[in-house]
């Protein structure tokens, strides 16, 4: 079931983003290229016993994701797939089109706590919501913690 509805929202994000125009959608195909060559994965003579049954993980290495064998395993699969997805010819509109419906501003419940009132705000296009502060509901607010500001990538959240 969530593969089938993670399909029509792709297929139906694609059919929007084209806006029903038949020639942005027929766009031409990719073109005909070599299969890629995916990074060569390492297998390990990982073997677990549990309760006297022998399973065999040759790809527990995988696990540890501050490795520097998985982070260049990662960045060599990230390269092929990105190489792939920047031939897509309609992927700038769907780029475009997602943008545009993620782009409005969004606000959160104030809460109180300690005397203040907190208030998550986000403009639209930010990766992480601010919070601000405000001593009474009517008070102008002010930024009390911007998580943008904490990493480059955008992962960083409050919680």
């Amino acid at each position: 079931m969530k593969i089938f509805s993670l399909l029509a929202i792709g297929s139906a994000l694609m059919l929007f983003a084209c806006n029903g125009n038949k020639k942005t959608a027929e766009a031409t195909p990719m073109q005909a290229q070599q299969l890629p060559i995916y990074p060569v994965t390492m297998k390990v003579d990982t073997i677990t016993n549990y309760f006297g049954t022998q399973v065999a993980d040759p790809y527990r290495w995988l696990e540890n994701d501050t490795a520097p064998e998985v982070a260049n395993w990662v960045k060599q699969e990230n390269d092929i797939t990105q190489k792939y997805l920047s031939q897509i010819p309609f992927r700038a509109d769907i780029r475009k089109r997602l943008e545009e419906i993620w782009n409005f501003e969004r606000f959160g419940i104030p809460e109180e706590q300690g005397g203040k009132f907190y208030i998550s705000k986000n403009n639209g296009l930010q990766n992480q919501s601010v919070m601000y502060s405000m001593d009474k509901l009517e008070s102008d607010p002010q930024e009390f913690m911007d998580p943008n500001k904490l990493s480059t990538d955008g992962t960083v959240a409050l919680g």
